[in-house]
């Protein structure tokens, strides 16, 4: 069986936001053990920062690139202050970074990264 994937930016955060509250929302990397070093469960099941989550909601995979997932981190990245500064610039690897720091803020807690995609989610749809 598949697992349909979403095709709008508002069903990608709202995706994201199902799958860390299923597996946890991680700080530091894309996933814990991002190297297999100790643990043999597929990435997709471990918990997973915000950036890995959108991504992995896309492509089933928390590493791979899409279009769709690239334009969700960037809506969320125009959403999220960190330290009290939007993102400083527009390219796609810094926004990565942007959403990634706001997630690594100490005490982030999956309930807040959760709260915030679904908060996206209403307010992407509502603009559209």
């Amino acid at each position: 069986m598949s697992i349909p994937r979403p095709t709008t930016v508002a069903a990608t955060f709202r995706a994201a936001a199902r799958l860390l509250a299923a597996n946890g929302h991680h700080q530091g990397d894309f996933v814990p053990d991002a190297f297999d070093k100790q643990s043999t469960i597929p990435h997709s099941l471990r918990p997973m920062s915000i950036v890995a989550a959108i991504r992995c909601v896309v492509s089933g995979n928390p590493h791979w690139y899409s279009p769709l997932a690239e334009d969700a981190i960037k809506v969320l990245a125009g959403r999220l202050e960190v330290d009290g500064e939007p993102a400083w610039n527009d390219e796609p690897f810094w926004l990565e970074i942007h959403v990634a720091n706001w997630g690594d803020v100490e005490g982030r807690s999956t309930a807040c990264a959760v709260a915030v995609l679904y908060a996206a989610a209403d307010a992407t749809a509502v603009a559209l």
